[in-house]
């Protein structure tokens, strides 16, 4: 009788990204190495519901886990893990990949299970926004204004993602904002608030080019209110990895960062909108994940 190998579970989000995730349990099971591993594939079924999936399965002594879908269903199985022995595992099907992409993890699906076969494994750091986990970016300002604007729309996607930054750019008005970080406070208006973990928002729009998930810092960018025409600067920058420090933008490393707004509004964590209070606390937890790595 042929002996199983280790059950690794994969936890499919549905909803991720555009394409249908029929055809997905037959590219992990073709590619998976069924000599070192037995894979487990269930589909979540709403917001929240993977993280019950990889709690419940983790305390059944599964220790490898691992989310097929964007940065909202990474943030969701990453969650349950965090500070465990268990091991996390990312297949990138999302609208962004954040994660995926700063890894350097294949977005071909039968690439990305590969990896998982090689069984190379990295601590990394997360962080937490009022003591809720993420993993790549949070924040305040413009981003987490148009992460709620596209968490409205039936379709996702990057070109339907872009349809509604590009509707709400001219509309959105810069708030207040007090920032303190070690020892040090200051009040300024701000376009967008971004607390990076990871490198990029996604799609390789790349918000803190220097990022490090396992330096125990978080990186801070902040984007001041800028003149129109310069959009294009801005997204070059973006894209092309070379944002720096200048007249608009400045950028740091902190482990702890409060951010205090003039009320209640929205935040992101890993592209996810939330409605939070005025007072948001960010830190970083070191080392409290592993993760499967190229």
């Amino acid at each position: 009788m042929t002996q199983k190998g280790e059950t690794i579970l994969f936890i499919i989000n549905p909803a991720a990204g555009e394409n249908s995730k029929g055809k997905i349990p037959s590219i992990i099971k073709k590619n998976i190495d069924t000599g070192r591993f037995d894979p487990a594939i269930v589909y979540s079924q709403g917001p929240g519901d993977a993280t019950r999936i990889a709690a419940e399965n983790l305390a059944k002594g599964i220790h490898k886990i691992v989310a097929v879908g964007g940065d909202g269903t990474v943030n969701e199985v990453a969650k349950a893990l965090i500070n465990t022995q268990a091991t996390f595992g990312i297949i990138p099907l999302g609208s962004g990949n954040g994660l995926g992409r700063h890894l350097r993890l294949p977005l071909n699906t039968g690439r990305a299970v590969r990896v998982i076969n090689r069984d190379r494994v990295a601590m990394m750091d997360y962080g937490t926004i009022n003591q809720i986990p993420f993993f790549c970016t949070a924040g305040v300002g413009f981003d987490a204004y148009i992460g709620h604007m596209y968490s409205l729309l039936t379709k996702r996607g990057f070109t339907n993602y872009a349809k509604v930054t590009l509707k709400e750019f001219f509309r959105y008005r810069p708030e207040i904002y007090t920032v303190r970080s070690n020892g040090h406070s200051l009040t300024k208006e701000a376009f967008l608030i971004t607390v990076a973990n990871a490198s990029q928002f996604g799609n390789n729009a790349y918000i803190a080019p220097n990022a490090d998930v396992s330096d125990g810092l978080l990186d801070v960018t902040i984007l001041s209110p800028f003149p129109k025409y310069l959009s294009p600067w801005f997204g070059i920058k973006l894209f092309s990895r070379k944002l720096t420090n200048s007249r608009y933008i400045e950028m740091f490393r902190v482990k702890d960062f409060t951010i205090i707004r003039q009320e209640p509004g929205f935040v992101h964590y890993d592209g996810e909108p939330a409605l939070m209070e005025e007072h948001l606390n960010f830190s970083v937890k070191p080392m409290g994940l592993n993760v499967f790595i190229p």
